[in-house]
């Protein structure tokens, strides 16, 4: 019997990934999509996407999309609140792990093992030690495109909101921003997949700043 395993979905392209890992796995069954979705806005949570987006996303991968609806600000308290109503029903259903899309943040992954192991499941990290130079080079080499939809403006100029991540994107980066953000530097949307049905239309809208953070809006198209 597979192991049933959510995914902790952001939609960018670290937990696109790492979800191209696991349906590749003979030994895991992916059963559903878990996203975090800011209540006020509608939005994926730091990657600021439109929800109608994900649900997108999950329709041309043919999985079910979870929201754990949480509050803007958040605190670890409401975060894993929310967390553990969502994955509930899905543990009830006989999921038994959640995967997460983190390389190489050892308190993060502490973190998220300490969190589900309160609520009876394993964490999985099928991308943990890779090199982030590498998992870039993959990226653009399986065929995957996204756009950068949140970024850092102390750490990666304004000129990079939302920028295709391609091979000239990953090349431009300063030397100082890890390839694949694991650093909180960009965030991104990925429309484009091996595991797509077909891709996603959008095109690129305004860019704003909220809360020292640049968001650059996907539009559906």
């Amino acid at each position: 019997m597979r192991e049933q395993v959510v995914m902790c979905w952001s939609g960018g392209k670290d937990s696109a990934r790492t979800l191209h890992e696991l349906l590749r796995d003979p030994r895991v069954e992916v059963v559903a999509l878990l996203t975090t979705l800011t209540r006020e806005f509608e939005r994926v949570s730091m990657h600021g996407v439109r929800r109608e987006l994900a649900e997108r996303q999950a329709r041309e991968l043919g999985l079910p999309l979870v929201f754990a609806p949480i509050p803007a600000p958040c605190t670890n308290a409401e975060y894993e609140a929310a967390m553990a109503a969502a994955l509930e029903p899905l543990r009830a259903a006989g999921a038994t792990s959640v995967a997460f899309g983190d390389i190489f943040l050892e308190d993060l992954r502490r973190y998220r093992e300490a969190q589900m192991a309160a609520l009876g499941l394993a964490a999985r990290f099928p991308l943990f030690g890779r090199s982030t130079r590498e998992l870039a080079a993959e990226f653009v080499a399986l065929g995957f495109r996204a756009h950068i939809t949140c970024l850092d403006p102390r750490v990666l100029p304004l000129e990079f909101a939302g920028r295709e991540l391609d091979q000239r994107c990953f090349e431009a980066l300063p030397a100082n921003v890890d390839p694949c953000g694991e650093n909180g530097e960009y965030h991104s949307f990925v429309f484009a997949s091996p595991d797509f049905r077909t891709p996603i239309g959008v095109r690129v809208g305004e860019t704003l700043e909220r809360g020292g953070f640049v968001f650059t809006d996907l539009l559906a198209v």
